[in-house]
């Protein structure tokens, strides 16, 4: 866009609101059984009950079986590996922030992907979604909405299905309730014009941790015991709820994993954003996603854990989304001791292709697709997991997948094991390892194996 282009519109937005009128106050409004002073989280009560004083959210949560978040719905932007900006929609995090500051906060923070929603099995999950509307296309007036993809809600108003759940318009808020029945890997994404607010990046990582990793230290689960430290949340008490971390219910260990990762498969069409940035004519028929990412990033941005460098306006130079703001703060390095299980949540939103992932150096062991362990329907017969190098994801598709780095011998640290060293995960297809025009980048990320 031009630069008299991007002062101009804005510019007649608030001529049109001076004419007019301004709109009448924004609803913001969270509603969290845990919240006690408004700002959509439950830190406000961390000195009462049985945790005063040592309290952390991992406890709380334990305790109370509810979880809350508010995300906002807008715009903002962000930057390819090769240095371009692109102009995007997209949620942000404004959990903990009170009422009165969620407009001003959640304006011109989209994130891409969408921030990562992890929660548990059992717990009731209270999302607040507020619409802070357009800051660069004051013209428009899309609602919102979130559709917790794969997940069987049990009331359509809740869906974010346009055709049967409540939208969320300019300035509103509304709180989503779930019942978490199920344990997996899912994701979610605005359902409204779906094509589009897809494509311009309102989707992200989301999974349900089973209630499994909830059982007594020391259950035995087939030949696996319970007993990882790294669960005990209240240090010094006799805690129930230490256990371990497995990716399904499976009863028998089968899916036990010490390091996991959710990584998001998707990509941008330059074009569609840069339209959609200049006030044009959207070209759906010719969507195209050249620029190929994992988690929002292209390779070698996929593997920086530091704080992605911003998008900058290439006429002026200046900080597109202001230096408070990170768009893109998922990386996707995968860091692992030689001898541990890595699970790798995947995920495919991408409205255009459908992508397949390799590991060539460590095996693949499928344990899940589309949330569901894979696993005869009454359970009783041994899982159905196999083992690939490689898995293949169509738009809307999750698969679980473990990597195991032990040896034959099942030693850990021993010469069998896989060594350390730093080993690829990427697209099959080498057109999908590009950013844009740029080669030897696009969907591609690192697992770094430590002695």
């Amino acid at each position: 866009m031009k630069k008299a282009q991007r002062i101009l519109v804005p510019l007649l937005a608030v001529l049109l609101l001076l004419v007019v009128g301004a709109p009448a106050a924004a609803q913001v409004l969270v509603q969290c059984p845990c919240d006690r002073n408004g700002d959509g989280d439950c830190n406000d009560i961390r000195n009462t009950g049985p945790a005063a004083g040592r309290y952390n959210e991992p406890a709380l949560r334990a305790s109370l079986g509810v979880q809350c978040k508010h995300l906002t719905g807008g715009d903002g932007f962000s930057v390819m590996a090769d240095g371009r900006p692109q102009y995007m929609f997209g949620f942000s995090n404004v959990t903990g922030t009170p009422e009165a500051d969620v407009m001003v906060k959640g304006i011109l923070a989209a994130s891409w992907p969408a921030p990562l929603i992890a929660v548990d099995e059992g717990e009731q999950f209270y999302l607040t979604l507020t619409n802070v509307g357009m800051l660069i296309r004051p013209d428009l007036f899309d609602p919102h909405t979130v559709h917790f993809h794969g997940f069987p809600n049990a009331s359509a108003v809740f869906d974010g299905l346009p055709e049967s759940a409540i939208a969320i318009g300019m300035g509103a808020s509304l709180t989503y309730y779930y019942n978490l029945a199920e344990p997996g890997t899912f994701m979610y994404h605005c359902h409204m014009e779906a094509t589009e607010h897809m494509q311009m990046g309102m989707l992200g990582n989301l999974y349900v941790r089973p209630a499994q990793n909830r059982l007594p230290n020391g259950t035995p689960l087939g030949s696996h015991v319970h007993g990882n430290p790294d669960w005990n949340i209240l240090p010094g008490l006799d805690n129930p709820l230490v256990g371990d971390k497995y990716a399904y219910n499976d009863g028998d260990g089968s899916t036990r994993y010490d390091v996991e990762a959710a990584l998001q498969l998707g990509g941008f069409d330059p074009e569609f954003h840069d339209a959609s940035w200049n006030v044009q004519p959207l070209p759906f028929a010719m969507m195209r996603d050249t620029y190929p990412m994992i988690n929002g990033r292209g390779y070698p941005d996929t593997v920086n854990t530091g704080a992605m460098h911003q998008p900058l306006d290439p006429d002026t130079g200046e900080d597109l989304n202001g230096p408070a703001v990170n768009s893109q703060v998922e990386h996707s390095r995968i860091t692992a001791a030689a001898g541990q299980r890595i699970l790798l949540r995947l995920s495919n939103l991408n409205i255009t292709v459908s992508h397949t992932l390799i590991s060539p150096s460590i095996p693949m062991e499928v344990v899940g697709i589309d949330a569901r362990e894979l696993r005869t329907a009454d359970g009783s017969a041994a899982p159905l997991h196999y083992k690939a190098n490689s898995v293949t994801l169509g738009g809307g598709m999750a698969a679980d997948v473990i990597l195991d780095t032990k040896g034959p011998d099942g030693a850990f640290g021993t010469a069998d094991d896989v060594a350390a060293g730093t080993y690829f995960l990427y697209a099959a297809n080498l057109n999908y390892l590009s950013n844009n025009q740029e080669d030897f980048g696009g969907m591609m990320t690192e697992i770094r194996i430590n002695p």
